[in-house]
C-alpha cells in the first residue's frame, strides 16, 4: 500500500506543467518592463528550463541568467539558455557524482565548480578551512581576507563559483585540495536612483505585478488580496528586526521566498537552531547566525514540539529590543525573523477549540513572546501552487531585487501615513510599532520613492493593522488577563470619521470569532456565558442521523430518511438518484470514514469523489472536522498515471481546505467497494461511486452539475450494514 505523497514523490511534477518550445506571448506590462530596467529583469519561465536535476536556489540560476539571457530578443535569449545549461553541466557539482568531478580536477590540475561553500575556523592550526557541501571536500585552505569580504561563510554558507586545484603531498596531514579563486554568487551593486526612477513610469497595479511576477508567480492567478499576503513574505528582507508568522496549510509556498529568493536570507529548521548558532557561542565569542543574515526563516516551525526555553527567553528579548546578552556582553543585530509552519487543523476548528497560534509549541505559546510578533500571514487563505500559477513574465532578477531591498532597509517609511490618518489612541505602543513596521515594509516595496495617495495607503495600513489584530486577538484568547483594556484597531481619516479594521475570518465567522471572553481560553464557544448564534448555513439537520430521538442535544434528522438495515436496488437508465439521499444520511455524524474505491482514475470519477466530499462539507459543523481515508488502485498505464495522482492531489487540496481531511492509499489489491464510518454503518456498493453514465456535451444538461437529473448507468444494489462501534474499528479507519 503506497501514500498518496510517496507516489507523487517519484513522478516530476513539473512536467505538468505547460512547457513549449515557443515563448510566451509577451504582454504590454512585459514591454514596459524590459523598456525600463533592460538587463536587470529575466524572463521567469527560463529557470525550470535550464535547471535540470541541479539543486540550487532559483537565485543562483537566475544569477547565471542575468549574465547571459537578460533581454527581451529571443534568440539572445536561446543562446544565453544554452550558454547557462552549459555552464551548470560543466561546473555544478552533482552530489553523486562528486567523486567524478574530484577524478576530473585531478587529471586536469584545475577545474572550476559551483557550490556552496561553509568556511570554519581551524582554531589548533590558526587557519579558516572551507567546506564544500556537493563536492564532499573539507579542510581546503581559504585565505583570511576572502573570509573577511565575505563573512556569511562562516555562518550557514555562500553559493559560489570556485577554482579548485589538485597538488598531491606525501604528507598525509597535507589536504591537496586547493583554492584558486571564490567568487559568491551575487550581483555586484545596484544603482537605487535608477530603481526609484523608473518605479515612476509604473502604475500601482502594475508595480505590484512586476513585483509578483519576480517572486516567481503569475498576477493573473491571484487577487489584489492575494499578491499583497505574497508580497509580505518580502518585508523581512526589506525591513530591519521585522517578526512575522506564517501557518497554512501544506503545498502553499511558504518556504519558498525564504529558501529561493534572496542570498541574504537563510532558511533554516525550526528544530536544529540553538542558542549558540543563532546569536552567540558563549565558547569562542562568534556571534551566530543574527549577525550575518538580514532575514532567518524558520521551516516547520508548528512541528518543532520540544523547544529550548533558554532559546525561547533569549529570542523574546531580541525580537523586542534588537540585542541579547550572553554573559557579560550585550549583542545588537538587525536580522528580521520569519516563523513559517503548517496547520492541520481549519480557521473555524481553530477558533472554536484554540486559537489560530494552535499548531506553535507550547513554548512558544507565551503571550510575552506572541507579543513580539508584528504581523500574521494568514496562509490559509493561500491557495496550494498549481502550475498555471507560475509567472512566464518578465520579472526583475530576484538577486538585483534582493539588493535593492538590502539598500531600501535603512529607511523608514512608518509614519508616510501620518498625512493621512490617525491611529486610535487605544492601540498600545507595541501594537503601533507593528503596525508601522508592516506598513513601512509594505510602502518600500509598492512605493519605494515614498509618494503615495490616500486611497493607496489606505490600503496597505488596513492590512497592517489587519495582521496585527489577527496576533493580539490571539493572545487574548491565550491570556484572559490582558483583556481588561479594549483596544480598538482602527483608524480616523482627515475628516475626523473612523474606520473599524477586522480580520477576513473575523468576518467569516462571527460567532467563533466574539465568543464570550469569559470563559475559559480553550471551552468551545458560548461555554459559560450567553447562547451564541448559529453559524450562518448550519442546518439543524447537519447533526447525526438515526441517533436516539430524545436526546434533546442530537438535531433531529428528515423523517422521510429512514436508516434501517437492509438494500436498495436500481436499475439502468433511472433517473432522481444521488448521493444527498444515497450516501450522506448514513454519514452524517461520523468524524472518521473510509472510502474504498479501486476506480478512482479518471476525471468523472475524481468528480464523483469531489461530490461526495463537499456534501460532507456542507452537513458538518463549520468549527468541525472529518477525516476520510480513500482507498483507490493506481493506474496501470504509466502515461495516465501522473494525471490521476494529480487529480486526487487537487481534490485532496479542495478538501482539506473546507475540514474535511482526505488521504489517500495507493492498493493494488483491492475488489471491494465500500464506505465505513466510525459510529457504525457499512454501506457496501455494488458498483462503486461511478454509478451514472456519461452527461451529454450539452454545456446546460442540468446532469453536470444536478445528479439527480443523471442516468443510472447499470443496475446496481447498496446494502446498508450496521456494525459495532469497538476501539477496533475505530483503530481500522
Amino acid at each position: 500500500m503506497t501514500n498518496l505523497e510517496d507516489a507523487l514523490s517519484e513522478i516530476d511534477v513539473l512536467a505538468a506543467a505547460d512547457m513549449t518550445d515557443t515563448a510566451p506571448t509577451k504582454s504590454a506590462l512585459d514591454d514596459k518592463i524590459n523598456e525600463h530596467f533592460a538587463g536587470a529583469v529575466v524572463r521567469k519561465d527560463l529557470v525550470k528550463a535550464v535547471r535540470g536535476n541541479a539543486v540550487v536556489p532559483s537565485y543562483v540560476l537566475e544569477y547565471l541568467l542575468g549574465q547571459y539571457a537578460a533581454s527581451d530578443d529571443e534568440a539572445t535569449i536561446q543562446a544565453g539558455i544554452d550558454t547557462v545549461r552549459q555552464i551548470l553541466a560543466t561546473h555544478y557539482v552533482n552530489r553523486n557524482e562528486h567523486m567524478l568531478v574530484k577524478s576530473k580536477i585531478r587529471s586536469k590540475g584545475r577545474h572550476r565548480v559551483i557550490d556552496r561553500v561553509t568556511v570554519t575556523l581551524n582554531e589548533k592550526n590558526d587557519v579558516h578551512e572551507a567546506e564544500f557541501e556537493n563536492l564532499q571536500v573539507k579542510g581546503v585552505i581559504i585565505d583570511d581576507v576572502t573570509v573577511k569580504q565575505n563573512p556569511k561563510l562562516l555562518v550557514g554558507g555562500v553559493w559560489c563559483i570556485c577554482d579548485i586545484e589538485y597538488f598531491h603531498s606525501d604528507d598525509q596531514r597535507v589536504v591537496p585540495w586547493i583554492l584558486g579563486s571564490l567568487k559568491p554568487i551575487q550581483v555586484a551593486g545596484v544603482d537605487i536612483d535608477l530603481y526609484h526612477e523608473a518605479r515612476k513610469a509604473f502604475s500601482t497595479e502594475e508595480w505590484v505585478d512586476l513585483l509578483t511576477q519576480s517572486i516567481g508567480l503569475n498576477p493573473e492567478q491571484f487577487t489584489d488580496r492575494g499578491k499583497l499576503i505574497a508580497l509580505t513574505r518580502l518585508i523581512p528582507f526589506v525591513e530591519r528586526n521585522y517578526n512575522v508568522v506564517e501557518l497554512g496549510p501544506k503545498g502553499t509556498g511558504k518556504s519558498h521566498t525564504f529558501s529561493e529568493f534572496s542570498p541574504n536570507g537563510i532558511l533554516i529548521s525550526g528544530g536544529e537552531v540553538t542558542v549558540a548558532k543563532l546569536f552567540v557561542n558563549n565558547a569562542s565569542g562568534r556571534i551566530g547566525l543574527v549577525g550575518y543574515w538580514d532575514c532567518i526563516a524558520f521551516d516547520e516551525f508548528a512541528a518543532n514540539r520540544r523547544a529550548d526555553q533558554n532559546l525561547v527567553n533569549v529570542m523574546k528579548n531580541y525580537l523586542a529590543n534588537k540585542s541579547f546578552s550572553r554573559g557579560t556582553s550585550i549583542f545588537g543585530a538587525e536580522a528580521s525573523m520569519a516563523f513559517i509552519g503548517n496547520t492541520t487543523h481549519t480557521v473555524p476548528y481553530m477558533l472554536k477549540n484554540s486559537d489560530l497560534f494552535d499548531e506553535l509549541p507550547d513554548a512558544y505559546r507565551d503571550p510575552a513572546w506572541l507579543d513580539r510578533i508584528h504581523h500574521y500571514i494568514p496562509g490559509w487563505e493561500v491557495a496550494p501552487i498549481r502550475s498555471e500559477m507560475f509567472s512566464t513574465g518578465y520579472g526583475f532578477v530576484v538577486d538585483y531585487l534582493a539588493e535593492i531591498l538590502r539598500a531600501k532597509r535603512s529607511e523608514d517609511f512608518s509614519d508616510k501615513y501620518k498625512h493621512y490618518f490617525t491611529l486610535d489612541s487605544s492601540v498600545s505602543t507595541r501594537d503601533q510599532d507593528a503596525i508601522r513596521k508592516t506598513f513601512s515594509g509594505l510602502m518600500k516595496l509598492v512605493h519605494p520613492t515614498g509618494e503615495a495617495t490616500e486611497d493607496e495607503v489606505r490600503v496597505l495600513l488596513e492590512f497592517a493593522i489587519e495582521g496585527r489584530k489577527r496576533v493580539k486577538d490571539s493572545i487574548l484568547r491565550i491570556d484572559a488577563t490582558m483583556r481588561d483594556t479594549p483596544v480598538h484597531f482602527r483608524y480616523a481619516d482627515v475628516t475626523g470619521a473612523w474606520h473599524e479594521v477586522s480580520t477576513l475570518e473575523e468576518s467569516q465567522y462571527p460567532p467563533l470569532y466574539r465568543r464570550n471572553w469569559d470563559a475559559a481560553p480553550h471551552s468551545d464557544v458560548g461555554s459559560g456565558g450567553d447562547e451564541v448564534a448559529p453559524v450562518p448555513g448550519e442546518s439543524a439537520a447537519a447533526g447525526p442521523v438515526g441517533g436516539d430521538a430524545s436526546d434533546a442535544a442530537a438535531p433531529t434528522r428528515p423523517a422521510d430518511v429512514p436508516l434501517a438495515e437492509g438494500h436498495r436496488d436500481f436499475s439502468a437508465g433511472q433517473k432522481g438518484i444521488s448521493y444527498e439521499t444515497l450516501l450522506l444520511p448514513y454519514l452524517r455524524g461520523a468524524s472518521k470514514i473510509t472510502i474504498t474505491d479501486p476506480y478512482i482514475r479518471m476525471p468523472h470519477q475524481g468528480r464523483n469523489l469531489a461530490d461526495l466530499l463537499s456534501l460532507l462539507a456542507a452537513a458538518k459543523d463549520d468549527a468541525e472536522e472529518i477525516d476520510v481515508v480513500l482507498v483507490t488502485t493506481e493506474q496501470p498505464k504509466a502515461e495516465f498515471k501522473q494525471n490521476q495522482l494529480l487529480m486526487l492531489k487537487a481534490i485532496k487540496d479542495a478538501s482539506d481546505a473546507v475540514g474535511v481531511r482526505l488521504s489517500v492509499r495507493l492498493d493494488d489489491t483491492i475488489h471491494d467497494r465500500r464506505i465505513e464510518t466510525n459510529h457504525g454503518w457499512r454501506i457496501d456498493l455494488g458498483k462503486g461511486l461511478d454509478i451514472w453514465q456519461k452527461t451529454s456535451d450539452n454545456p446546460f444538461d442540468f446532469g453536470r452539475n444536478r445528479q439527480e437529473f443523471r442516468l443510472i448507468g447499470s443496475a446496481f444494489t447498496v446494502h446498508y450494514v450496521k456494525i459495532p462501534v469497538t476501539p477496533e474499528l475505530e483503530a481500522t479507519l
